[in-house]
């Protein structure tokens, strides 16, 4: 292992150790009860609650899938994208939020999504609450699944090791603090991470653009991309048999800029409304202490989101 590489496991190895601190520090208030397990209490101030709640959202697709498709295919995808979940994200703080808040408390106290649907029609059977289980039970295990293909492709790639055990270490990671200190150690983390997040995104950008020559060096680079720098065109990296791009000269090669039609606009700003029914971000509307704070959790999440 060289010593680049040792730094980053050294700086890995920190970060674990602090972010199980914080699972073992919150362990016996978490314990408690399930309310201060599953909700923490409803005692989240507004800035772990918005930082948390993109911070769970905006994971491994934003570190690495959504550059990953900048680079790929320019500005377009990612552009309409981008806008899409800010306007997402400001809608639902804007409308669900207090609403949630409010009504999850008056509604049998509940501390689950699908408790508050439960409750809030008044059903016997508890038909809404299995179906809304299950819902998240499917889907989020796929998601879930994807943020630790993500974990594992970056210590696999950094390290050198192997995937699959790599993507267990990662598995194992969030299981112990989780299990440890419950919900309000899971939404004290994703505050850390989320501060670490977009300092890392601005740190990367601007060191990237100064090693690249400063920003007219990437502008001029960027010029000779067809369609890259176009909201309806989208540029078409040329590719050879295996799908790896093709490079010539040190430089990637791209093929003429492809159109990018309304409905490929519509589609990718239609990610924005994936937010109003993500638990992750809705436990937090309903977590917070006190509703009239969701305003000040708002514009913090909105600035975040945006940067």
């Amino acid at each position: 292992m060289n010593t680049s590489s040792a730094q980053m496991l050294i700086s890995m190895v920190l970060y674990m150790c602090i972010v199980i601190g914080i699972g073992v520090y919150f362990a016996k208030r978490a314990n408690q009860n399930s309310d201060n397990y599953y909700l923490g209490g409803r005692s989240l101030g507004p800035w772990v609650a918005a930082f948390s709640a993109e911070a769970s959202d905006m994971s491994g697709w934003l570190l690495m899938g959504l550059p990953g498709l900048a680079y790929w295919c320019g500005l377009a995808d990612a552009f309409w994208t981008a806008i899409g979940l800010a306007i997402g994200t400001y809608i639902n703080w804007l409308l669900v939020a207090k609403r949630l808040r409010r009504y999850s408390h008056v509604a049998g106290n509940s501390i689950t999504i699908p408790e508050f649907f439960s409750n809030r029609f008044h059903e016997g059977k508890k038909v809404i609450l299995t179906i809304s289980s299950l819902f998240i039970l499917i889907f989020f295990c796929v998601y879930a699944a994807s943020c630790f293909v993500t974990c594992g492709k970056l210590f696999s790639s950094i390290f050198g090791a192997p995937y699959i055990p790599m993507m267990l270490c990662g598995v194992a990671f969030v299981v112990i603090y989780t299990f440890l200190g419950g919900f309000l150690a899971e939404s004290t983390s994703d505050f850390m991470q989320a501060v670490i997040m977009v300092f890392a995104l601005i740190v990367v950008l601007v060191s990237g653009t100064v090693a690249a020559g400063g920003l007219g060096q990437v502008m001029e680079n960027i010029k000779n991309i067809p369609g890259f720098l176009e909201f309806f065109n989208i540029a078409s990296p040329a590719v050879n048999e295996a799908g790896e791009q093709i490079i010539a000269n040190g430089a990637p090669v791209f093929n003429d800029a492809l159109p990018y039609p309304l409905l490929n606009v519509a589609s990718m700003l239609a990610w924005g409304l994936g937010y109003f029914g993500m638990p992750q971000v809705l436990l937090r509307f309903m977590a917070i202490r006190r509703a009239d704070e969701l305003t000040k959790s708002r514009r913090v999440a909105t600035v975040w989101v945006l940067i």
